[in-house]
């Protein structure tokens, strides 16, 4: 009797432990990252259609987020500016399909939360860290803007005619994984 009454507490706590940590799958439709890139003669938006991944919410140890973007479903507000931007001017699509984010550490703030990762683009890995709003009571919804400088990835074209500083827009609404 003691053995099962043991065995029982020890799947109370295990099951109270699982339950304490909740993953929610990241998408196309569910999440959302966008661009502006600005130049002295006007701005282009544009962002990724396809991305997969996963964020996962545990009381102790807090928010984690790891996700693969599809550089291929890049788009912008002109078709000739989305075909320039898959060369290998920018995003070099066909070398470098795809685009990481994989956070180190989400820490609340006063407002908010700020984020730091480990961006991957264009084979070159950068620590990066940006302010976000997080959310996840019954559903992650994160919201962060932000710019990086896409020179430090290589994306040197069109230096002095086209800004370094990138805008980022990322918007998560995300139900818990299944």
């Amino acid at each position: 009797m003691k053995l099962m009454t043991t065995v029982l507490a020890l799947a109370g706590l295990a099951s109270t432990a699982l339950s304490a940590e909740t993953k929610y799958s990241l998408t196309g439709s569910n999440t959302k990252v966008e661009w502006t890139g600005t130049k002295a003669d006007g701005k282009h938006d544009g962002g990724f259609k396809k991305l997969k991944g996963s964020a996962t919410v545990d009381a102790d140890a807090g928010v984690s987020i790891d996700v693969e973007i599809d550089c291929g479903s890049l788009y912008s507000d002109n078709e000739k500016l989305t075909g320039h931007l898959k060369s290998p001017d920018f995003f070099s699509v066909k070398e470098h399909p795809t685009a990481k984010f994989k956070s180190k550490s989400v820490e609340k703030g006063t407002k908010g939360y700020t984020v730091t990762g480990d961006l991957t683009l264009l084979g070159k890995t950068k620590e990066i860290s940006f302010p976000a709003e997080i959310d996840s009571k019954g559903k992650l919804v994160l919201r962060a803007d932000f710019k990086i400088d896409r020179t430090e990835f290589g994306m040197t074209y069109g230096k002095g005619k086209v800004d370094d500083q990138v805008a980022l827009r990322i918007r998560v609404n995300a139900k818990t994984a299944k």
